[in-house]
């Protein structure tokens, strides 16, 4: 039976330089990079060196703690450049694309027809298991786990975030083939959580073989673990899978037409894009191709929204996870005497320090300014007003600030993700690095309580 889920707590983050609902020219990339450091406590293995050819679809690396969940090519061409970290930890693998991307090529058909087995093999060697990740932990879900529920959120609420709705539509045959994919992964449900206004996409509004959940309110809900809290909570010893509307696509697409489709529309947005659009592009690609002549000097390039994203040269490359490519004013500047509550009009504060509070529907141009350094952690109650889940959210983070790991079970990690905290992150007033905080201690339960 479907829900209705009303978010109260949480807030919406107006930004300058929100897309238009246009396409832009396709962008072909130089190369692309797949970043290890995308997926949290991956031990990767390579299969490749400096030099060697790949197709799209050929494997670059596998987890150490499960070589079955390969990492494949986006692109065919040749392996360019591995770059390594401290004690040769893998930053990077780099691939040059040399225009003809050639294809491995995978089991294609009728989800309905193929068994799990099938199904899941063609997932584990075409390189998008990777998509697929879980509660507890937020990591890639282990397949050979059983989980209650797979979970998939069609709604981003983040600043200047992409409209699901808008990049799906005329998909719908290719989107409901991953759902059914996915349908043969669980005996329990498979939600799709769909925006609760009527501007749903017909790709997710007439989806077969899913429980449909409307989600309404401001961010974070569209955090599919915020969805997952008020729809069916995870316990302690409980897996539940969770994956975006867009990945789903990209799931289909293997099974439509045996190979692993890489390709996907971004959002680029911000106020230092001089036409914020979207573009149809590939994972990993070149930032450098994406925006060429379209972005102002002085912006701070992130692949991801600015609540969540990641900094990013001007060269750098998308993330394996990201839609999105946000550029904004990189800040670094002092405000005049900023150190006095209601000075000027173009800032915005959660807790009504400026007058942001007065123009609700105004959009600003915020820079990455800190607007103070760290201090003690006090209780204020800016955590509670923006954090939607019926957790204690200020206990919680201390808990994990103290690796307190039985405290930690007791006050709610098995449930939360680093990007349920972003909007706390944002207004605590202690300059907490909180994201930063939730993900170490996450690692830290996962691997104490293996």
């Amino acid at each position: 039976m479907s829900k209705d889920v009303k978010i109260s707590k949480g807030v919406n983050i107006k930004l300058k330089g929100t897309a238009e609902k246009l396409y832009a020219n396709p962008v072909s990339t130089s190369d692309i990079v797949i970043r290890p450091t995308d997926f949290p406590t991956l031990m990767p293995k390579l299969v490749v060196k400096v030099g060697d050819k790949v197709k799209v679809g050929s494997p670059l690396f596998y987890n150490k703690e499960n070589d079955k969940v390969l990492f494949t090519s986006p692109i065919g061409g040749e392996v360019t450049e591995i770059k390594r970290g401290e004690k040769r930890r893998i930053l990077e693998v780099r691939v040059k694309g040399d225009g003809a991307d050639s294809y491995e090529t995978f089991k294609q058909g009728d989800p309905n027809t193929l068994s799990k087995e099938e199904i899941l093999e063609n997932m584990l060697k075409s390189g998008v298991w990777p998509f697929v990740r879980q509660r507890p932990f937020d990591v890639i879900a282990n397949p050979a786990d059983e989980p209650k529920a797979i979970h998939i959120t069609a709604i981003d609420t983040a600043p200047l975030s992409p409209d699901y709705g808008f990049i799906v539509h005329g998909q719908g045959a290719v989107f409901q083939t991953g759902l059914d994919a996915l349908a043969k992964l669980t005996s329990g449900k498979v939600h799709l959580n769909i925006t609760g206004d009527s501007n749903a996409d017909e790709a997710f509004s007439g989806a077969k073989n899913v429980q449909i959940n409307k989600i309404s309110g401001p961010h974070p809900s569209g955090n599919v673990g915020v969805q997952v809290h008020h729809i069916d909570p995870v316990n302690k010893g409980e897996v539940v899978w969770v994956l975006r509307a867009l990945d789903v696509l990209t799931i289909g697409k293997l099974f439509k037409e045996g190979k692993f489709d890489a390709s996907r529309s971004i959002v680029m947005a911000g106020s230092k894009v001089k036409s914020p659009k979207y573009v149809k592009t590939i994972m990993g690609a070149n930032v450098g191709d994406i925006l060429k002549d379209n972005v102002e000097e002085g912006g701070r390039y992130i692949s991801g929204n600015p609540l969540t994203g990641t900094k990013i040269p001007a060269n750098g490359h998308l993330g394996f996870y990201d839609y999105q490519l946000t550029v904004i004013p990189e800040g670094g500047e002092n405000r005049f005497m900023g150190w006095l509550p209601f000075i000027g009009f173009n800032g915005f504060s959660l807790s009504r320090t400026s007058f942001s509070f007065l123009s609700p529907n105004k959009e600003y141009d915020l820079d990455t300014n800190l607007n103070g350094e760290e201090r003690a952690f006090v209780m204020t109650g800016q955590y509670e007003k923006v954090f939607p889940m019926d957790i204690y959210p200020v206990h919680l983070v201390k808990s994990m600030m103290i690796k307190d790991i039985d405290l930690m079970e007791n006050l709610g990690v098995y449930e939360v993700a680093p990007e349920d905290f972003a909007l706390c992150e944002y207004s605590c007033t202690s300059k907490i690095e909180t994201q930063k905080v939730v993900r170490e201690a996450l690692d830290l339960v996962r691997k104490e309580t293996a």
